[in-house]
């Protein structure tokens, strides 16, 4: 039982700092809306040109990942220099803006826009939100508090999801996008009753600090690929970019155009594939992680390659069961990666290789979603197919490069 208190209790204590759960409630929020709104945008990508869906939820979700890798670097510094409760409230209040402009949207170039500004405002919110945490908890509470912040986003991240195809069984695009707002609204409400000055603790000026900036960067970099581990890590998730990026981007054509099926069964399959992660992610943490990192790493690459790859010959219910696997691949592939840079780099250090693993994370992203929208229009009846041949392909590549330190621990120390 005192195990339990301290995994699963202890960090939610956090929660009693009213600030700190003011915060932490309306990131919540705002990981709901996230999830509504992809589901949406995958909908009305399909109704502005079913033969092009493909294309267009690609370009619109590579639309998505520019506007956090152009402007997140940027945000830590604009967070030094303003009042971070009306950047947290005005990025959210644009976001609803933007939202609220969606159901209205009939040509693909003003989706594009409105994506990339939605997605903008989302990079200044975020890492604002993150640079707040550890100046409005105490020091000893940091970790917890980080520790639920960032579990609850890997959790939404892949429950989100599945919530959201809950929903669209009922509702179509513009309703989806409707909720959305209500639930960024309801998180600008929350902003709005905290204290701005409790806020602003630890702002402090920062002159000098871009050549330093710039030395962080590079450094995180340089210590991200210079691992080993990581590299293979990192390795994984491109594999998993690439055959999840099949999964957001095609599935909506095959399902509505190939199966002859309607939204409430396209969002049932998301809904699924959201599951099947979810469940992975509470399963994973009763394991022996030091010994398992390796193995979810490569079984979940060639899962979800595997999976996707008999998508284009199955009906509707054998697509059904083909996307809780893949599902479960995504996250045996992409849950370890932060939990290796914990074990394998200084903690002095950590902050600047996480950020380092953020962006290149998208950008792996960035590569995929075109990939992915070239493949279901080029191919439109063998997509799947090829997506996962590349897949398990670059996989076995990885494997056989990397071949010598996957038998080493991967806690084993620093640095190699």
């Amino acid at each position: 039982m005192s195990k339990f208190n301290e995994i699963v209790i202890k960090p939610f204590r956090t929660l009693r700092n009213k600030t700190f759960g003011k915060i932490f409630v309306s990131q919540l929020f705002s990981l709901f809306a996230d999830a509504f709104i992809w589901l949406g945008l995958a909908l009305l990508s399909y109704e502005l040109n079913p033969e092009r869906s493909a294309v267009i939820l690609a370009s619109a979700l590579t639309m998505r990942v520019t506007a956090y890798i152009l402007f997140s670097p940027f945000s830590g510094v604009i967070s030094e220099h303003f009042n971070r409760k009306n950047i947290l409230w005005i990025t959210q209040s644009f976001r609803i803006v933007i939202v609220g402009l969606l159901p209205f949207v009939t040509s693909e170039w003003q989706l594009f826009l409105l994506i990339f500004l939605l997605n903008v405002a989302a990079a200044f919110f975020t890492p604002t939100y993150r640079a707040i945490i550890p100046q409005v908890v105490d020091h000893s509470e940091y970790r917890e508090a980080n520790g639920l912040s960032m579990a609850t986003f890997q959790l939404l991240s892949v429950f989100g999801p599945a919530l959201a195809g809950v929903f669209a069984t009922w509702l179509g695009a513009k309703q989806l996008f409707l909720v959305s707002a209500i639930s960024l609204l309801i998180g600008v409400t929350i902003i709005l009753s905290i204290s701005a000055n409790s806020l602003q603790k630890g702002v402090a000026s920062v002159k000098g600090s871009l050549h330093d900036g710039w030395h962080d960067v590079i450094k995180g970099v340089r210590l991200l690929f210079g691992n080993k581990i990581l590299r293979f890590s990192l390795s994984m998730e491109f594999v998993s970019a690439i055959a999840g990026a099949m999964v957001l981007v095609n599935t909506v054509g095959w399902v509505k155009t190939s199966l002859s099926q309607d939204d409430a069964h396209y969002g049932l399959i998301m809904a699924l594939f959201g599951v099947g992660g979810a469940i992975t992610a509470f399963l994973l943490g009763s394991l022996d992680k030091t010994k398992t990192r390796a193995l979810s790493l490569i079984s979940g690459a060639l899962l979800i390659g595997v999976a996707i790859s008999f998508a284009n010959f199955v009906s509707f219910n054998g697509l059904l069961a083909l996307w809780v696997f893949a599902g479960i691949g995504q996250t045996l592939a992409d849950l370890p990666s932060e939990t290796l840079i914990g074990e394998n780099i200084q903690s002095g250090d950590q902050g600047k290789v996480y950020g380092s693993h953020f962006a290149f994370s998208h950008l792996w992203w960035f590569i995929a979603y075109p990939f992915a929208g070239f493949l279901g229009t080029t191919f439109p009846n063998l997509s799947f197919l090829y997506g996962g041949i590349i897949s398990i392909s670059l996989a076995i590549l990885a494997i056989i490069i990397f071949k010598p330190i996957l038998k080493m621990r991967t806690n084993c120390g620093h640095g190699e």
